[in-house]
């Protein structure tokens, strides 16, 4: 008599160890992408370039750049805005590249519920 459940003998079908094998390589294809996104730099600017803000693949602020024109100590207000649209665009470009990168890896698997 066939017992319910399980597989005969114990070992996994064909199909389901080669999908674990290539759950494994994705796996691993997209810990090496985030470790190159990571190296990468996205730089966006505000004012007409005088504020620019440079950011890691880690959406770490790296750099900030200011025109001598921008540091108007009567208009502090204005700086501060500057500064704050470059960071957010250069987040923004990051996040896009993030993406854009998960969606290669995850991009066929449009038929799966998750």
């Amino acid at each position: 008599m066939a017992k319910r459940g399980g597989f005969p003998g114990g070992a996994m079908p064909g199909n389901m160890s080669n999908l674990m094998k290539q759950a494994q390589r994705m796996q691993r294809q997209m810990e090496e992408g985030q470790k190159e996104l990571e190296t990468k730099e996205f730089t966006a600017t505000a004012g007409g370039g005088a504020v620019e803000v440079t950011v890691s693949g880690k959406k770490e602020i790296v750099r900030v750049k200011l025109s001598e024109e921008v540091v108007d100590p009567d208009d502090i207000e204005m700086l501060q805005d500057l500064i704050v649209a470059a960071t957010n665009e250069a987040l923004r470009q990051a996040e896009e590249a993030s993406a854009a990168m998960m969606g290669s890896f995850t991009g066929g698997l449009g038929g799966f519920p998750f």
